[in-house]
């Protein structure tokens, strides 16, 4: 019986440790598989993270590079604007010099339009009419010397305008104590022009120096002569003003006035002109 027990026990126990043992062995043969699995999981997920941070950097540099292509492009664009801005404005301010530089040349091309006075002989107890036309034959003379010729008439014709309403004094020739007709002329003139004036309307008249002048050309500055008591050619002499106009120093108790050259009085006396300002003979 007790054979039979000790028999008994150890089949017991064999019959319990078999199934055990492959299960080891199993196990034992199963955890380098696990292992290796474990270990391509591991170098999958590294691989993915590799992967998508090498995505994450080529979609963070494709951003820059596109960046940066657009804010040199805009660059480029804008540069090209005020390129295109600033040829645009130089041609435009190439065409607008030479459009003034065009207008220049034909204005000094252009000869200036002298007007002078027609008046028509009058009938006994009519006044005598006159008309402002174009001068068929201007005096030509250079840009440069008409402008001191200009110059020079103000001048003088600012000293005589001065003198107004001043009383007439035989043998004057001061501001202070008054004027002849003769010594108006003198006073106004003397500082300006070259040779030298004579004192009296006739010497005026016969004046080498001085050109003769029609009437329908008169221009501003010019001497007008007069015959009023039948001494000499002239014997009274006055300044033209223009518009039919000339200023003079008449006679004893009458005071330095202008006078329209239309009066009958002056259309009766009238002898001639005689231009000394010109611009050979101002200084």
């Amino acid at each position: 019986m007790a054979r039979i027990t000790k028999t008994s026990i150890t089949l017991c126990a064999l019959l319990f440790t078999l199934p055990y043992i492959p299960l080891t062995q199993a196990s034992e043969h199963a955890r380098p598989v696990v292992a290796q699995k474990a270990h391509v999981v591991k170098s999958t997920t590294k691989s993915t993270e590799k992967s998508s941070k090498s995505k994450q950097k080529t979609t963070t540099a494709s951003k820059k590079s596109t960046t940066t292509k657009t804010a040199s492009k805009k660059k480029e664009t804008a540069a090209a604007k005020s390129k295109t801005v600033k040829n645009a404005s130089s041609t435009k301010t190439k065409n607008l010099a030479k459009t003034d530089r065009k207008k220049s040349s034909q204005l000094a091309k252009v000869q200036p339009v002298t007007f002078t006075e027609k008046c028509s002989k009058p009938r006994k107890g009519y006044k005598t009419r006159c008309v402002k036309v174009k001068a068929e034959h201007p005096t030509t003379i250079a840009q440069a010397h008409k402008v001191r010729v200009q110059k020079a008439q103000k001048t003088a014709m600012n000293k005589l305008m001065g003198q107004i309403g001043k009383p007439y004094r035989w043998g004057g020739t001061s501001p202070n104590t008054g004027f002849d007709c003769s010594g108006l002329v003198y006073y106004a003139y003397k500082d300006l022009v070259k040779f030298r004036i004579p004192r009296t309307a006739n010497e005026m008249y016969h004046l080498r120096d001085a050109s003769s002048v029609d009437r329908g050309e008169l221009e501003t500055g010019d001497l007008v002569f007069f015959r009023t008591r039948g001494r000499g050619t002239a014997d009274h002499v006055g300044v033209y003003v223009g518009n039919g106009k000339f200023i003079q120093s008449p006679r004893t108790g009458r005071d330095i006035q202008i006078t329209s050259l239309s009066e009958d009085y002056w259309q009766r006396h009238y002898v001639g002109a005689k231009r000394v300002m010109t611009s050979k003979t101002i200084r």
